[in-house]
């Protein structure tokens, strides 16, 4: 580490430091304000018991000297004026007790404001104000004069003394008065004035005396000594640690063939060898600065303890390290309970959700049967049911997460909402979509469909869109509110009970006749593979036209989803039977002039002996006249 890292990290406390410092003294001032006005209320109350104190006493006076005058004639007059005696005994004893009382409240909520030494040490606390000055304030001018008499270079310790005035003992060095005691002070530290009076005098002298020998010249010699040791002992830790931490990673690096091994699981590596010695690298150098910072928070206190005027600022760089910690370890403790009551929340859920589960997943194999429940909305509705099981799950954790409460939270999660509700529109359109296609039913998993004018094999199913895989395996994505909105042709629903019914339509001449056309389509279609003999195919005359005959073939097959393949064998089917009876497949429109033409039939279904029909040529003679 070099010197210009060193000094920044010593700015970097301070910096550290003195905000913390700022901020203590802005919350003096608010705690002073407070103190203030509960003091104020108190001085009120003292004035009137004072007021009532010397009413009492002037009656005590009165009533003392009639006894004293009264003979002992009268014993009726005596009684009177000794029972107004006891009264006023009493009350001022009263007082005196209500005065306790409410010095030990103010005492509980009452901040009281440290009067410092020299050596930056607290010698005693002011509670109460006199006249218009405040706790504070006579705390600073007692701590003023104080410092006053240390710097005077013929000041005789001794002389500090005390003595008793009309209301107050004061404690007094020639002509100044270093500070008062009065009675409120007293009753605060549950002495009386005299006994404050000669503590705090003795409190005094004792810093007074201790301060001058600590300044001393030996004293302070002693004590650079003593900085520059621990400043050499602190370099020398810190060059330490960093040829040790040099060593270490030189070290590291030499065995990373020996150590690192690639972490993989079947042919997916999660970290390679190299990566593995980063992360090791970094984690010895974060140990690397958490030992130097360890090094340093020891040094600093320690260097601030050698000289009695920044003792002060070691206790201050003390607490403001372990004061965050401190509050956050307390924060954890007490969050223990609500803690506690989460993770309970938690697996109560979890194993509930395990059971539904269970029995959602019984219904899907069908070994449990609801009455008008389909098998295939079971994992569906244990979808549903789960999401609403953990939303009140967090219904019922969210009062104990911590800062649940605070305005903070509050609005972030109203800005979430507003955020998620904006901007999710379709897709919650989709979502209720793809929640409606469920409990709709109108296709499964590997049904052929037909959406629109996109025909396919059902391969996925979401809460927002669903997959097609089309004939030629293309994969098209249709959103549920489009499905929704549209017509859906399932191909697959009754093909494994009754068949799909496959149909194509052929147009021939009014030449052939309609019983052998039937026979020789159904022949046709008796021939393809994927073709069920029963129910047996049937032929439809659909439409008798100007030129042909429309004859609509229609048959059963189990095989939805090879329909390009049934429908392709059953037409080669039609064209050879057809062929191989003679029948011609022609254009609707075509008008044949069969004359010196041969037939459209395939040479491989014709006679050998075919020959094609010669032209027909009539010739009419014409007489001229």
């Amino acid at each position: 580490m070099t010197a210009q890292t060193k000094f920044f990290l010593i700015i970097l406390t301070f910096i550290s430091v003195f905000p913390a410092l700022a901020q203590t003294d802005s919350l003096s001032k608010r705690q002073d304000s407070l103190n203030l006005a509960v003091l104020r209320d108190y001085e009120l109350k003292i004035k009137d018991l004072a007021i009532q104190r010397a009413n009492d006493s002037i009656k005590r006076i009165e009533l003392e000297a009639k006894l004293s005058s009264m003979g002992t004639a009268d014993r009726t007059k005596e009684k009177e004026l000794q029972k107004q005696l006891e009264e006023i005994t009493y009350r001022q004893q009263h007082q005196e007790s209500r005065k306790k009382a409410k010095i030990d409240s103010l005492r509980q909520n009452t901040k009281g404001y440290p009067v410092i030494g020299m050596l930056m040490d607290t010698l005693f606390y002011i509670h109460a104000k006199t006249g218009a000055f405040t706790p504070l304030e006579r705390a600073q001018n007692i701590s003023r004069k104080i410092h006053l008499l240390y710097n005077n270079d013929f000041l005789r310790v001794d002389s500090i003394i005390t003595i008793k005035s009309e209301n107050t003992v004061d404690i007094v060095y020639g002509e100044t008065i270093v500070m008062s005691i009065t009675e409120t002070d007293a009753l605060w530290n549950n002495l009386t004035m005299d006994e404050l009076a000669n503590q705090n005098c003795l409190l005094i002298r004792t810093a007074i005396q201790q301060a001058k020998i600590e300044n001393g010249f030996t004293k302070l010699l002693t004590r650079i000594g003593l900085v520059v040791l621990v400043l050499l002992i602190l370099w020398f830790l810190i060059w330490t640690v960093g040829k040790v931490n040099i060593r270490l990673i030189a070290f590291v690096q030499k065995q990373k063939d020996r150590w690192f091994k690639s972490l993989s699981y079947r042919d997916y590596t999660f970290l390679t060898a190299d990566q593995e010695l980063q992360i090791v690298l970094f984690l010895l150098k974060i140990v690397h600065w958490l030992i130097i910072a360890m090094i340093l928070y020891i040094a600093f206190p320690l260097v601030f303890s050698i000289f009695a005027f920044t003792r002060g600022w070691a206790d201050s760089l003390v607490q403001l390290v372990w004061t965050p910690f401190k509050s956050m370890f307390i924060s954890i403790w007490k969050y223990l309970p609500n803690l506690f009551s989460i993770l309970a929340i938690y697996f109560v859920m979890k194993y509930f959700v395990r059971l539904v589960r269970y029995i959602f997943t019984e219904i899907d194999a069908e070994k449990l049967k609801i009455s008008g429940f389909h098998a295939d909305w079971a994992m569906p509705t244990y979808s549903i049911i789960k999401f609403l099981l953990y939303a009140f799950m967090f219904v019922l954790i969210f009062p104990y997460l911590p800062g649940s409460d605070s305005n903070i939270f509050k609005g972030v999660s109203v800005f979430l909402g507003i955020l998620f509700s904006l901007g999710s529109s379709s897709a919650i359109a989709n979502m209720v979509a793809g929640l409606v296609i469920t409990y709709m039913r109108p296709f499964k998993i590997g049904d052929r469909i037909k959406l629109g004018e996109i025909s396919g094999d059902v391969v996925e199913k979401t809460l927002l869109v669903t997959r097609l895989r089309t004939v030629k395996n293309e994969e098209i994505t249709i959103p549920n509110s489009a499905i929704l909105s549209g017509n859906t042709t399932n191909f697959s629903t009754y093909t494994k009970t009754e068949g799909l019914i496959i149909h194509t339509q052929v147009t021939i001449g009014y030449d052939i006749p309609w019983k052998e056309m039937h026979a020789a389509l159904i022949d046709a279609a008796l021939m393809t593979e994927m073709v069920l003999h029963e129910p047996a195919p049937f032929v439809l005359q659909t439409s008798l036209d100007d030129f042909y005959v429309s004859y609509q073939l229609n048959a059963y097959t189990r095989e939805a989803n090879k329909q390009a393949a049934v429908y392709s064998q059953l037409h080669q089917n039609i064209q050879d039977v057809c062929n191989s009876r003679g029948i011609e497949i022609m254009s609707p429109h075509y008008r044949g002039v069969r004359d010196g033409n041969s037939s459209t039939v395939p040479a491989t279904f014709l006679a050998k002996d075919y020959n094609s029909p010669r032209f027909k040529v009539d010739i009419h003679s014409v007489e001229i006249k």
